[in-house]
């Protein structure tokens, strides 16, 4: 099965003035970072991936570094493929634009060997572990879910409820990344910058937390449980932004509520801080999607610096080598579970990965995600009911982009084939 032609597919932003005029305050565009791909094969099938920031930097690297060393050749060589592009990459550094690309072009190639056999991505994987995965709602606002913020403003209990009637049995929060520093600046080191209508998550490392917000954070925690009678099971997101110091009061004060697990509380950038955070603490430690392949992840593992393991599928290597991070945990009875917030394409693979590996513990997902603009790309909506995702059972994927999203006026699209580029 030959590789005729790539394609990538991402749109433009709209000022967040224009944004706000029709949308909640605290909702962010979603697709200016998505970049899809497609891989088209002189059999007629069509293989689609998708990644994650920076779409014209991550489409470049397809177009003017990667397609000379796919077009013309054999789809179903995928360990190949992974090898060579990495191979090629990595003589210059891999982790950023580089491997977005090829995770996105491992998915559709994936998608594609599924679309040949006539057979799901779960069973070319080697067949299912579980039918269905449970999932916890990360509590972003979107669309009809404006009120998934309202944990921020004092109605963690509310939101807490409301997930609950809909089956969800856990939920992800960040009550400490409002009292650190941001990217605004000297003048204004706690202010709100928006990129694509939203407050950004990024911001610099934070020193100092108080006492009275340190229990500020904590009593978020106290709301969903109360609320819950400690039923909802609460993941704390930590967006890098604390030293160790802090991480370790964070840490300490979140022992006593049971809590799922702290996530990348500290930059991952060295994984000694981790070591010695997880030592001065009972709360699971959960590290996390900005690690790239298994070199990163086996500090991790092996230090040891964590307990729970969450890639990205679509920025960490794809299916490739997300299986195989996967496996590495395995090897030292660590759990994992897989990053979303990212587009419908890396959710429909994460499901697929999901379902498969043996040591998977929980799915990430976002409901106005998943109910809304997902939706607009992909043909198949996404099955969660009582708290847990299933797949449909078609070949590949189980779902492809939708003529009419591809047809829209503000989508950009270029094309490379062995003639050249489009």
């Amino acid at each position: 099965m030959k590789i005729t032609k790539l394609e990538t597919i991402w749109f433009e932003a709209v000022s967040d003035t224009v944004w706000q005029r029709s949308n909640a305050p605290q909702s962010r565009q979603a697709m200016p970072n998505n970049l899809w791909v497609r891989v088209h094969t002189d059999e007629g099938l069509i293989g689609l991936g998708e990644t994650y920031y920076l779409p014209r930097a991550v489409s470049s690297v397809i177009h003017d570094l990667y397609a000379p060393l796919l077009l013309g050749r054999n789809a179903l060589d995928i360990e190949n493929h992974w090898n060579n592009l990495f191979s090629l990459v990595n003589f210059c550094g891999f982790a950023g634009a580089e491997l977005r690309a090829l995770s996105a072009l491992d998915i559709a190639l994936w998608d594609l060997l599924g679309q040949h056999t006539s057979q799901p991505i779960y069973n070319v994987l080697g067949g299912r572990n579980r039918e269905r995965i449970l999932v916890y709602n990360t509590c972003v606002a979107s669309g009809k879910y404006a009120n998934d913020m309202a944990w921020m403003e004092g109605r963690a209990g509310e939101l807490a409820q409301d997930l609950w009637k809909q089956g969800y049995k856990a939920l992800k929060i960040w009550p400490f990344d409002q009292f650190g520093t941001t990217l605004a600046g000297p003048a204004d080191p706690q202010g709100k910058v928006l990129i694509w209508g939203q407050a950004t998550a990024a911001g610099t490392l934070g020193h100092y937390l108080s006492d009275e917000d340190l229990k500020r954070g904590i009593s978020v925690v106290e709301e969903v449980q109360k609320a819950t009678n400690g039923a909802m099971a609460i993941a704390i997101e930590g967006h890098s932004r604390w030293d160790l110091p802090s991480a370790t009061r964070i840490a300490r004060a979140l022992e006593p509520y049971n809590i799922l697990w702290l996530e990348e509380i500290m930059p991952p950038d060295n994984a000694e801080a981790y070591v010695r955070l997880k030592a001065s603490t009972k709360v699971p430690i959960c590290q996390s999607e900005r690690l790239f392949t298994r070199y990163r992840f086996r500090d991790f593992i092996e230090r040891p610096a964590a307990d729970i393991i969450m890639p990205d599928l679509s920025w960490c290597g794809g299916f490739t080598e997300t299986r195989k991070i996967c496996s590495l945990a395995d090897t030292y009875y660590l759990p994992v579970t897989l990053h979303d917030t990212i587009g419908p394409v890396a959710l429909w693979a994460s499901a697929h990965m999901m379902l498969h590996v043996p040591n998977a513990m929980i799915q990430e997902v976002v409901r106005g995600y998943i109910e809304g603009w997902y939706n607009d790309v992909v043909t198949d909506p996404l099955m969660v009911q009582d708290g847990h995702l299933a797949l449909n059972g078609k070949p590949g994927l189980g779902t492809a982009m939708r003529p009419e999203f591809l047809a829209r006026p503000d989508a950009r699209i270029e094309v490379s084939t062995e003639k050249g580029k489009a």
